[in-house]
């Protein structure tokens, strides 16, 4: 009796609606099983059976290139100049001291590009100001004059000039105007030789808009009502911030001096504000963190190294789980609890990192006559770090494309030396031959057939009977029937013959 099953009428596929449009095609897309694969033509096989046979073919002669560079022992009796071999000798000797020498140098160069050392500078800074019409000057509307319509609103006009000084500038005057003076009394020397000098000294130098990234100018608001809408603000752009040694950089972020223009005819207070860039980026420390890396500032990889020197210093970290590590009362505060994670320092470090604040820099506007009779500027000096200049030098070495060449130049030498010293041992070989057989013949050949007989016990896989010394007739026969013909023993001969080639 057949089972029965109640029919339920089958409803129409609905389109579900977070399905996605179908994609454009001109056929139904490929399924995500296996395929099979495109069978190759003759020519294709062909192809790839030759790169193989070349690929056998290199391997092997790469397996049988001599590689040796030392002569044989004994060799200084068989040449006519014994000395050239101990000259020889010597040689080797100084080279594999040139190359532990040169490999030793070219990774501690390789180590310093990687990981670059800073210098750190002094960046000299010029602020002055100029006025324009003001009332002192002249420019302004008398008492008895009634036309107003020409008369200028007084102004004033404030720039900052920066350069990075040599350590011979160190004693120079600060006053750029007097170094100027200087340089005009230059024309004792040839005057082309004098420019091309400072053009060659100042073109490597970094300029002021190097070191920063951001500058505002903020005005006393306690004498101006529109404090806020005196301020000054520069920023660097974005390009130059990802690439600041970019050799064209715009004009807005490769300058030397900045200068703004305000209206006004009294004396005024107003800070710079000078945010500094530095790769990699420099941070101030909690108070929290500064007293366990005993460090106020500096980058994030600095303090993460300062907190594991800290951890294994005091022995916190734990025995039976190292990740972890004990904290003391110092840590505690840095870490918020009791027991660390080592994989999390940089987690740590990064909650108690904070923006260095901006380099500072008050100044007074001066629109009074007395000032402008003599102006002087005011400097400062700020401490910034610079790449050490012998890196690019450095990297050019490590990237030469002449050391490629140089060392495949060397290899194919040591090749032929290789060689070379392959046919003196084969030379050697032959002179020891013939001479031992030239001075007692039957014992040689004795001692040889011994030899022979058991280099063929070791290939055959028997055990010396210790009574033939290599005059049976089972080893003087020759022929298709003797041992010498198996096929064992060939195929033995043959990989002891290419193992010595």
């Amino acid at each position: 009796m057949q089972q029965q099953y109640r029919a339920f009428a089958q409803q129409a596929p609905q389109r579900s609606p977070h399905a996605t449009a179908r994609r454009g095609g001109i056929g139904p897309m490929m399924s995500a099983g296996p395929h099979p694969a495109v069978p190759l033509t003759q020519a294709q096989m062909a192809q790839q059976q030759q790169a193989q046979v070349q690929a056998a073919e290199l391997a092997k002669r790469r397996s049988r290139k001599p590689t040796d560079k030392n002569i044989p022992d004994g060799i200084d009796d068989s040449i006519v100049n014994p000395e050239s071999a101990q000259r020889y000798r010597d040689l080797r000797d100084i080279e594999r001291l040139l190359d532990a020498t040169i490999t030793r140098k070219r990774l501690d160069v390789l180590d310093n590009t990687q990981h670059p050392t800073k210098l750190t500078k002094t960046l000299r800074i010029w602020i002055t100001n100029t006025v324009q019409d003001q009332v002192w000057q002249g420019n302004g509307p008398t008492s008895d004059s009634f036309d107003f319509s020409g008369a200028a609103e007084a102004s004033y006009r404030v720039k900052i000039e920066g350069r990075l000084l040599d350590d011979e500038d160190q004693n120079k005057s600060k006053d750029p105007a007097t170094d100027r003076v200087k340089e005009d009394n230059d024309h004792i020397m040839d005057e082309g030789q004098v420019k091309k000098e400072k053009l060659n000294a100042t073109a490597d130098k970094l300029k002021l808009s190097h070191f920063f990234k951001a500058m505002t100018v903020d005005f006393d608001r306690s004498r101006f009502r529109n404090g806020a809408e005196q301020s000054v603000e520069w920023k660097k752009p974005d390009a130059a911030m990802r690439q600041p040694n970019a050799p064209n950089l715009p004009a807005a972020a490769d300058f030397d001096e900045i200068t703004f223009k305000r209206n006004g005819d009294e004396n005024a207070n107003i800070t710079i504000n000078m945010f500094r860039q530095e790769i990699p980026e420099r941070y101030q420390f909690s108070p929290e963190l500064a007293d366990v890396v005993d460090m106020k500032e500096g980058t994030q990889q600095e303090a993460v190294m300062g907190l594991w020197e800290y951890v294994r210093q005091r022995g916190l970290q734990e025995d039976e789980e190292k990740r972890n590590f004990r904290c003391d009362e110092l840590l505690k505060q840095v870490v918020r609890g009791e027991v660390g994670f080592i994989p999390m320092l940089n987690e740590y470090v990064a909650q108690n990192l904070r923006p260095l604040p901006p380099i500072a820099l008050p100044y007074t506007i001066r629109v009074d006559e007395d000032f402008h009779r003599d102006p002087q500027p005011t400097i400062y000096d700020i401490q910034v770090t610079t790449d050490d200049p012998l890196r690019a030098s450095l990297q050019e070495l490590i990237n030469n494309p002449q050391y490629l060449a140089m060392l495949k130049d060397i290899s194919g030498l040591d090749e032929q030396l290789a060689r070379l010293v392959q046919a003196v041992s084969a030379s050697k070989a032959k002179h020891t031959f013939m001479k031992s057989l030239g001075d007692d013949p039957a014992t040689f050949v004795k001692n040889w057939l011994s030899s022979q007989k058991r280099d063929l016990e070791v290939i055959m896989g028997e055990g010396s009977n210790g009574g033939d010394n290599g005059y049976g007739d089972e080893w003087r026969r020759g022929g298709s029937n003797s041992v010498w013909a198996t096929q064992t023993a060939r195929e033995s001969v043959n990989v002891l013959l290419s193992r010595q080639r």
